[in-house]
């Protein structure tokens, strides 16, 4: 049926072989105007409108023609397609205006949608990126709790209404408790995270955080404490300091009371450390089971103990068929957990292993973690060197979602200026996996 309307239609990036919508002759380029007459704002609307067993699909066809498909199908049977963002329409930014805040330290010049400060609680739930929760209406609310998007990953950074208000430098930061209150009320689980800073939000103001999100297990289900990443890109901004060695230590130290304490009470941890506290001073990592489900690893807290716990289970092949030469590639902070990962690996024959550990010219050297570094300092880091077959980059290294370094640079363009295969990989297993497969078809592939 041919229907037009002057709706604008979301892009569909891709439509998966075999499926419902390939066999009605939807494709790339195709647009979604509607579900059962009804426009979908973003990935949430767009699962609840397809679930049903009888739906009218509206599309308009890269000819401009326009057509409304009744399909008959199973209760959630997917239709297949797919989207370039889980948002159809304005991503909700950022109202606030925090002394840390990291957008704010990005070098000037770049594109916009790299200073875009998103704190969108859609992406929340569908991502477990981190919101504020400032600007949220009460429609968004009721949405939230009507459609029980739970968990959502909410930063807290302290529950003191003032000290939140001058820390995030806006006057409706001060409703936090109420927020947290009512989501707890509603049974909306939530994961908080703290940046901490030295001399700030530390101290008695963190007991106080703690001791307030405690009351609202179980719907409070965890806790990050991370610390303040500063680059250099500072000036005429708040003066903050980061951790040094020492400050890191009595973090831990006092952190470990508070974990026993709350392990024999709620049974879970529930207060956890990044994994750069832990780097910083030396410390050993807490086990695999001071980590509970890591309910924080976007965080980057239990990255580092996940990574030893594979490592420790690595079955090595003793050599293999054709001679290969691969360079392993990190940040700073996790230097030495790759630099064991290549004595291992060194273990097989007909290979050759290098690390590099590759500095944070983009954001600053007090900026360590693998994470935040960009294609151009790995352009300028590996310009004419030999990297071997394949060059091996972590999978947090890439942006959430998406094939692209952090400032847009793709894979495939960073392989192409430097002559090499780029392989990502998220765990020791999935590199000696690749090894032993072989071949560019599956060394280009996220593992």
């Amino acid at each position: 049926m041919d229907k037009r309307t002057s709706r604008k239609g979301i892009p569909i990036s891709s439509v998966a072989k075999n499926s419902i919508a390939a066999d009605l002759g939807i494709a790339e380029g195709d647009l979604l105007l509607a579900i059962d007459d009804k426009e979908p704002c973003d990935l949430i609307d767009y699962s609840y409108l397809v679930a049903g067993e009888i739906i009218n699909l509206h599309i308009r066809k890269k000819s401009g023609a326009e057509y409304i498909f009744e399909i008959e199908k199973e209760y959630d049977e997917d239709l297949g397609l797919e989207f370039n963002s889980k948002v159809f329409t304005t991503l909700k930014e950022c109202r606030n205006h925090c002394l840390f805040c990291f957008v704010d330290q990005m070098p000037r010049g770049l594109r916009r949608s790299l200073y875009i400060k998103d704190d969108d609680y859609r992406l929340s739930f569908l991502d477990g990126s981190f919101i504020t929760m400032t600007n949220l209406g009460s429609e968004e609310v009721t949405r939230i709790i009507e459609q029980r998007l739970s968990p959502l990953y909410i930063s807290v950074h302290t529950t003191d209404p003032y000290l939140r208000c001058k820390l995030m430098g806006n006057k409706g930061a001060e409703a936090i408790k109420d927020q947290l209150q009512r989501l707890a009320e509603t049974e909306i689980e939530f994961h908080a995270q703290v940046v901490l800073i030295p001399g700030v939000n530390d101290g008695f103001y963190l007991e106080e955080t703690i001791s307030d999100l405690v009351k609202y297990w179980p719907y409070a289900r965890s806790l990050a404490l991370v610390p303040v990443g500063l680059t250099r890109h500072r000036r005429g901004l708040y003066p903050l300091q980061g951790y040094n060695r020492e400050q890191a230590r009595r973090v831990i130290g006092w952190a470990q009371g508070w974990q026993k304490k709350l392990r024999k009470e709620l049974g879970s941890t529930f207060l956890y450390l990044a994994d750069e506290f832990y780097v910083l001073t030396g410390e050993p990592l807490p086990e695999r089971e001071h980590y509970d489900d890591f309910p924080q690893l976007e965080n980057g807290v239990g990255l580092l103990r996940l990574f030893y716990d594979d490592l420790s289970r690595l079955s090595l092949p003793g050599s293999l068929k054709e001679p290969l030469a691969i360079t392993l590639a990190t940040g700073v902070s996790a230097a030495g957990a790759i630099n064991k990962l290549a004595d291992r690996l060194r273990q097989i024959k007909n290979l050759a292993v290098q690390v590099e550990v590759v500095p944070n010219n983009f954001f600053g050297p007090s900026v360590t973690v693998a994470g935040l570094i960009t294609g151009s300092d790995l352009l300028q880091h590996f310009q004419d060197r030999n990297l071997g077959n394949i060059l091996f980059l972590p999978e947090a290294i890439l942006r959430r979602g998406a094939d692209v370094f952090l400032d847009g640079m793709s894979i495939d363009e960073l392989g192409s200026k430097l002559g090499v295969d780029v392989a990502i990989v998220s765990r020791p297993t999935d590199v000696v996996k690749l090894l032993v497969k072989g071949g560019e078809e599956h060394w280009k592939n996220r593992w």
